[in-house]
């Protein structure tokens, strides 16, 4: 089925003033989205809130939706306010003992060097590695693997079934923060197989701050306890005329880390946005994603611009990260932002980040522009 990206682009309003190439920062929300969001409020006034018990149905198809885009199942998706609460409940559950170990990849995201670093005080070694001395920095105390799908700086995409493959040879936990790539690049759970993956859908997903979700896989959810426990945590918290007075009974399914009430409107938003996705094709955004990515080499490479995609293995994602002798990034990026261009600076890379509503005048404002500064 052809495309028709023009229409596309014309449901983001953003996109009318600005050259916006800047996802990795902020995703634009489109319309639809915002009008999600509105029907929920009107809804609300319409009712007074007397049929909020079916806004939790709306939620479960919600989690199906999700679900559909990472080829999981409903029970299997929880909705959290954002990825580093995802982590901090994985790491929180776990048995931690003097020697163990966490591996990351270096540059990573501070979610992902941060938490773990809170457990040093245990004795638990935090040891960050590029992808060459992963097989090395994986031992036989390394109880579990922390990454992000893509990286936030460079756009280093790590291969991800070998990297679960190597992280379950030695026993350990794969956690995955796909905040940088989900919504622009395919994923699929059975291929990869993570403990707990996460995601907050400001950026890839266009969705609202706060508007996040964690698969949490089937066996993990039989030992990992809920960090937050709430009036939802007993799994008969529908019956809410008699809610059950004592200790919660958990269920199986990931709700249950959920706790309490949820950011319903941020939800419903996120829905919108994801189904606009599942209506295109993740196949088809991806294929966008990466010809848009490829133009922008291209169009950056004739800067005299020196890219990591150049020089190593693993950084297709729809992140560019480019550097130019002389100029610092950070002042590039202001530069281009007065001229209507937003692009972003990270550890001394201009990030310049794609997605399926960007097009060719988009990359050629970007050559004419950045040109005219390097």
């Amino acid at each position: 089925m052809s495309v028709d990206w023009g229409a596309v682009r014309a449901e983001f309003p953003a996109l009318r003033d600005w050259t916006f190439l800047n996802t990795a920062t902020f995703g634009q929300m489109p319309a639809r989205t915002v009008a999600a969001m509105n029907r929920h409020f009107q809804h609300r006034d319409d009712l007074a809130c007397w049929d909020f018990l079916n806004w939790f149905d709306d939620v479960d198809r919600m989690r199906g939706t999700a679900a559909q885009l990472i080829q999981a199942q409903a029970e299997d998706i929880a909705f959290l306010p954002h990825a580093a609460s995802a982590l901090s409940l994985l790491m929180g559950g776990m048995d931690w003992r003097a020697g163990d170990r966490v591996v990351t990849f270096e540059n990573e995201f501070p979610n992902n060097i941060y938490v773990p670093s809170t457990l040093a005080e245990r004795g638990v070694e935090l040891v960050e590695t590029d992808w060459d001395g992963l097989p090395t920095a994986l031992t036989g105390r390394t109880r579990l693997v922390v990454a992000s799908t893509v990286n936030y700086t460079n756009g280093f995409r790590p291969p991800l079934e070998e990297l679960s493959r190597m992280a379950r040879e030695r026993g350990a936990l794969l956690y995955l923060d796909g905040t940088q790539s989900l919504g622009a690049l395919e994923f699929d759970v059975r291929a990869v197989q993570p403990s707990v993956l996460a995601v907050h859908g400001y950026k890839w997903l266009l969705s609202p701050t706060g508007a996040a979700f964690a698969y949490v896989a089937p066996e993990v959810r039989q030992w990992l306890r809920p960090d937050v426990v709430g009036w939802r945590s007993d799994y008969d918290w529908r019956n809410v005329n008699h809610l059950h007075h004592g200790a919660p009974r958990f269920s199986d399914k990931a709700e249950k880390y959920e706790g309490a009430m949820l950011a319903f409107p941020l939800l419903y938003a996120m829905e919108a946005s994801v189904g606009m996705m599942l209506e295109l094709g993740p196949a088809v955004i991806e294929t966008r994603v990466r010809e848009l990515a490829a133009e922008c080499r291209r169009v950056v490479r004739g800067l005299g611009g020196k890219l990591l995609f150049d020089e190593k293995p693993h950084f297709d994602s729809g992140i560019i990260a480019v550097r130019f002798d002389g100029r610092e990034a950070g002042e590039l990026a202001r530069l281009l932002k007065e001229q209507g261009v937003l692009v972003s600076a990270r550890h001394g890379n201009l990030r310049i980040s794609v997605h399926f509503y960007n097009s060719q005048k988009d990359m050629d404002r970007l050559g004419n522009e950045l040109g005219k500064l390097v």
